[in-house]
């Protein structure tokens, strides 16, 4: 069985730009850059930045805003306490400033599910949201957000971004709970005395300007600082950072929002989320992904969570087979517990549960490499998805030449470690218009939906552009159980 292409093909526009700050590598740079600015005339200053604003003015949504806010965040390294005009702080600001284009590498490894609005649609129609992973200078990657209509017929649409990308609002979280907080550090490896004077000076739940003020008088305090303390601090002043908020304007556009590396474990990337829409137990839905936060040497599996696609929380994921790449979340408890597909090892799948969807403490094989097309790895391509006959789960296999391809089992419902269905041979494998990118040979996927009568996916090219492909279900449930 193979899987029907669509035409629909979402390459990488390097137009779509972020403002972001720039902060040059030392400190005394800082200096003669605010110096220079100061140097110049009122009639410099205002020439110049009209010029900026001009140049810049219409490739943004209120970019002068982010000027005043970098101004106040160098002001502490002007030389004068003297006031300046509001021109003069903008171009300070403009200079520690600079674009960065989000897409100008990849738009690939797609995840899609129903929209929370399904409101204003023709009857067999539905709205969904596609996230992607966008790639940029430097390799750094970031989520970013497509919409669009699958109708009655199973016709695919979807619509043109518009053309502002806008960062979000970011917070550190409220508050921290002692005792979860204090069993990550365990997992870390940041359990040392100094750790444990921290805490012992902080409440059941404490804030993050609690927490830095503890560990800055912890360091004063110290007999001998050390660089160990200071590894340390920084060890957990990582972690706190690593659990967030982000909100987003409800007047911005789906396509607007971008979701941007922001806290430690995230500096070189946020990668491959894995969307879900999970049932809870009061028939109420949340959104859920996985992801893989890297700051450039570890990789560490993290949570966002969403109701509106507005306001998203991120946090951790704790216990001991946290680790490595692509986990998946199942779209509801089963049997009173959350479950979740891993792979620990760079090689198998395994399956995982938890009475607490933050920690995870063991797991089992589930699946092995068995056939020609999956001997190096397999591993999922994105949540199992619900049906009838049993949770359908897109695999990705790789085989000779590093060749990826898309696969497909079938698990029992009440009891999803069994294999009741496996494709023997792939689904989905690149062909001669999808082999050529920035990792040639790879087809690749991050979750899938099924509307009507037929298996959506949306799936990634080589690692460069995202296409869509579809399957009738019943006959790929038919083939699956006859394996």
């Amino acid at each position: 069985m193979k899987a029907e292409r669509t035409h629909l093909v979402l390459k990488p526009d390097p137009k779509r730009v972020i403002f972001l700050p720039f902060k040059p590598v030392h400190e005394e740079q800082i200096l003669k850059i605010a110096a220079r600015v100061l140097s110049i005339t009122e009639e410099e200053v205002n020439s110049e930045i009209e010029e900026v604003c001009k140049d810049f003015g219409e490739r943004h949504n209120k970019i002068c805003d982010f000027y005043l806010k970098r101004f106040d965040q160098v002001s502490g390294y002007l030389i004068t306490d003297k006031k300046l005009s509001i021109k003069r702080q903008m171009l300070i600001g403009a200079y520690f400033t600079q674009e960065y284009s989000l897409e100008s590498s990849a738009l690939f490894n797609p995840s899609i599910v129903l929209h929370p609005d399904q409101s204003n649609l023709s009857q067999g129609s539905k709205r969904y949201i596609l996230s992607l992973r966008a790639t940029g200078e430097g390799h750094i990657s970031s989520i970013v957000f497509r919409s669009g209509v699958i109708d009655a017929k199973n016709n695919i649409s979807i619509e043109n971004p518009v053309k502002y990308v806008s960062a979000p609002e970011v917070v550190p979280n409220p508050y921290y709970e002692k005792p979860l907080f204090e069993k990550k550090l365990v997992e870390l490896g940041l359990a040392y005395e100094f750790t444990d004077y921290v805490l012992s000076n902080l409440g059941d739940t404490f804030s993050l300007k609690e927490l830095e003020e503890q560990i800055e008088t912890a360091l004063i305090q110290s007999r001998i600082r050390n660089g160990q303390k200071r590894s340390i601090a920084n060890g957990i002043l990582t972690l706190a950072r690593s659990n967030y908020e982000i909100f987003f304007n409800e007047k911005q556009n789906l396509s607007e929002r971008i979701i941007f590396p922001h806290s430690p474990t995230e500096t070189n990337g946020i990668e491959d989320a894995r969307f879900v829409r999970f049932s809870n137990d009061d028939g109420s839905y949340v959104y859920y992904a996985t992801y893989s936060a890297f700051d450039g040497k570890i990789v560490l599996p993290q949570l966002l969570e969403t109701q509106d696609f507005l306001s998203f929380k991120i946090k951790t994921l704790n216990g001991p087979e946290v680790k490595n790449k692509g986990m998946a979340l199942f779209p509801r408890k089963i049997n009173g517990m959350y479950t979740m597909l891993s792979r620990q090892d760079n090689e198998n799948i395994y399956i995982m549960f938890s009475d607490m969807i933050h920690f995870w403490y063991t797991k089992r094989i589930l699946l092995r490499p068995t056939f020609t097309w999956e001997m190096v790895q397999i591993g999922n391509c994105g949540s199992p998805i619900e049906t009838d006959r049993g949770w359908l789960v897109l695999t990705h296999g790789v085989g000779p030449m590093r060749k990826y391809s898309i696969g497909v089992v079938l698990l029992d419902l009440e009891d999803p470690t069994k294999v009741i269905g496996r494709l023997d041979k792939p689904l989905l494998s690149p062909n001669e218009n999808e082999r050529e990118g920035y990792v040639p040979n790879v087809v690749y996927s991050c979750g899938g939906v099924v509307h009507g009568d037929e298996l959506v996916i949306p799936y990634a090219m080589s690692d460069y552009a995202s296409s869509f492909a579809k399957v009738n279900l019943q006959n790929l449930l038919n083939e699956l159980t006859s394996n």
